[in-house]
């Protein structure tokens, strides 16, 4: 078994469930992330913590349940909490990169934070010791402006404007930071790179669309553009950036003792391709929270496993600490749970029941064994997933005892969260009237 690894926490932004080759994708978009999972470790029913992004990027830094925490209780931080105090991820709160820190981490963060606006927050405050990319959700990919118009990335906590396509100014960072931590890494002090990116997450626009960014400046959810092919190049660019990443690390010895752990915050959006599932993005029927989960650790993962067991994005965060040895504060327990005797043995499975709320419609939802309970817009539904991963068979009358029970279950576990708050807001770029719903 490997010592403590170095850790590349990797998380595209809005990408489907059958986007990638290695998920079933219609066209070989990432050759990278596809040999990675053929050296590694595939998960199938892997879900995000939230299907829209802020609030599964709190589980992601904390390890626990996102509503626990107010700022994710919004759906998602948008650019008008600019100067909230109360809006985003609280600096007291340890972290995973925090607890990775005081364990003797170096750590970095290169890409999307959205977890709350300078000076009350910011990844410098939660744990990082860098940090480069953008403050909030969706920013333009040469302008780097958000959608108040406003430029937002930065090196720390000062702006910085530089010039290029993001996806590729993010991987760049990435691969300059694996360099310059390369030789203490070799000598014993591991590192933990987070590298989130802002892709395949609007507006659409590939490396060579450079003349879009003023078309669209105003109105950065770009209702009127994109197809399936731009969105595929900006799957691309991230698989090649990724490419570059792994590239710096066999450069200096480093692949075998690192953890490569690859996701996505939430479901995908419109051009996305989530087949067999449905919904995506804010939704909480599979489309939404089910996503692709690639972990490669070539010092401790056999390579071409597959595994079916139930996890979600907090539990990532758990099985980093639980890989580098470092224990959680006592005063704030995880929620998350270490997936290492899955890493381990793909075929290890353990049970796992997975619980998610939403404002928006007022959504619930668990998911245990092979069961799901549902509720969207007051209706409750359930379903066989194994069976019927599309949704489409309520069981709801055939097994009343059943969704009796669950029902039951989650009110028991939404008894142990603090309520949403009245003010929580839900902010939904686009609706019926500017395309027909799923």
């Amino acid at each position: 078994m490997a010592g403590r690894p170095n850790i590349v926490f990797i998380v595209a932004d809005d990408l489907g469930f059958a986007d990638l080759g290695c998920y079933g994708g219609r066209e070989p978009v990432s050759p990278v992330l596809d040999g990675l999972a053929a050296n590694g470790l595939r998960l199938t029913n892997g879900y995000s913590n939230s299907p829209v992004c802020s609030p599964t990027r709190f589980a992601l830094m904390t390890a626990r349940y996102q509503y626990r925490l107010r700022g994710a209780a919004e759906e998602p931080i948008n650019s008008r909490s600019r100067s909230s105090t109360t809006l985003g991820l609280p600096p007291q709160h340890p972290t995973l990169p925090s607890l990775l820190r005081g364990a003797g981490y170096r750590t970095a963060l290169m890409g999307k934070w959205h977890l709350g606006y300078p000076p009350a927050f910011g990844p410098l405050r939660s744990g990082y010791e860098e940090f480069f990319g953008p403050m909030s959700g969706g920013v333009d990919y040469f302008t780097h402006c958000g959608t108040n118009g406003a430029h937002d990335l930065y090196f720390g906590e000062e702006e910085k404007r530089e010039d290029g396509y993001l996806t590729d100014l993010i991987s760049r960072r990435a691969v300059d930071w694996v360099e310059r931590m390369a030789h203490g890494a070799q000598e014993g002090q591991p590192f933990f790179l987070s590298l989130h990116y802002t892709a395949p997450h609007w507006p659409w626009e590939t490396r060579d669309d450079a003349a879009l960014a003023q078309e669209i400046k105003d109105n950065l959810f770009h209702l009127h553009g994109g197809n399936i092919h731009t969105y595929r190049r900006m799957i691309q660019h991230m698989d090649e950036g990724i490419g570059w990443v792994m590239d710096a690390l066999r450069r200096h010895g480093l692949e075998r003792d690192t953890l490569v752990v690859f996701t996505s915050d939430n479901g995908g959006e419109r051009f996305s391709d989530n087949w067999p599932l449905v919904g995506g993005k804010m939704d909480l029927t599979e489309g939404g929270i089910r996503v692709p989960w690639i972990a490669h650790w070539p010092a401790a993962i056999a390579a071409g496993g597959t595994s079916a067991q139930l996890c979600m994005t907090m539990d990532w965060s758990a099985t980093m600490l639980d890989a580098a040895g470092v224990d959680p504060d006592p005063a704030y327990p995880l929620d998350g749970v270490s997936l290492m005797p899955v890493l381990r043995d793909a075929a290890h499975r353990f049970a796992r029941p997975l619980h998610w709320r939403m404002n928006h419609r007022g959504q619930r939802a668990l998911r245990d064994g092979d069961w799901k309970y549902l509720r969207v817009d007051g209706h409750d539904y359930l379903f066989n997933i194994p069976a019927d991963e599309r949704e489409r068979a309520n069981m709801a009358a055939q097994e009343p005892q059943r969704l009796a029970a669950m029902r039951a279950d989650w009110e028991a576990w939404h008894a142990t969260m603090p309520p949403i708050p009245e003010d929580a807001t839900v902010s939904v770029g686009y609706s019926a009237k500017d395309m027909p719903q799923r």
